[in-house]
């Protein structure tokens, strides 16, 4: 296996030559800085579709991802509004770094990935969201407009171990595919 070092110690964001390009072409669609009710209704009918409780419409930027749109278990924002009795905000944090997650390998790999068990991959069990978040379980596809951008993604989590295997790869592509249609109508 080949990974990714630096320090002696295994990097959890691959290097991503094309961040600059996807940066103006974010700016230029007008994403990725905003949460946005249509991609929010996309999480939860993705979450829905694959039995998960999380799920995003994610936009990689240079040094963090940001989910324009995001689902949440019920539980999960009931805790947020709680701990926002004493902050401005009510929902859970629609940034991430980029070390954090699987989403930087989708954009780079430009490839669907299911990880029914993210801990039975090496690469992948080190990542610091496993610890801090619990996620046991990551499907995502890359959001790869009309130029060949890779934007983002969308994807989902579990917290525990799943069983998408195929069925799950197909469902992740073709949402993905309805996204990047929306992105593009938004466009024209």
């Amino acid at each position: 296996m080949n990974y990714d070092m630096i320090d002696s110690r295994l990097l959890t964001a691959p290097n991503d030559p094309e961040v600059g390009r996807r940066l103006v072409r974010l700016q230029e669609l007008g994403l990725g800085g905003t949460p946005d009710p249509e991609f929010d209704a996309f999480a939860t009918e993705l979450a829905e579709a694959a039995d998960a409780p999380y799920a995003m419409v994610n936009f990689i930027g240079e040094n963090e991802q940001y989910f324009a749109g995001l689902h949440v278990p019920s539980s999960v924002q009931a805790d947020a509004l709680k701990a926002a009795q004493s902050s401005s905000s009510a929902t859970p944090s629609r940034t991430m770094a980029r070390d954090h997650g699987y989403c930087p390998h989708v954009v780079v790999r430009r490839k669907a990935l299911v990880l029914d068990d993210v801990c039975s991959y090496p690469r992948f069990a080190v990542n610091p969201v496993i610890n801090s978040i619990g996620v046991r379980a990551y499907m995502g596809a890359p959001l790869i407009d009309r130029t060949g951008t890779a934007l983002g993604t969308i994807c989902v989590v579990a917290t525990e171990e799943s069983h998408w295997g195929r069925p799950g790869l197909e469902l992740i592509k073709s949402m993905a595919a309805k996204v990047v249609d929306l992105i593009h109508q938004r466009e024209r």
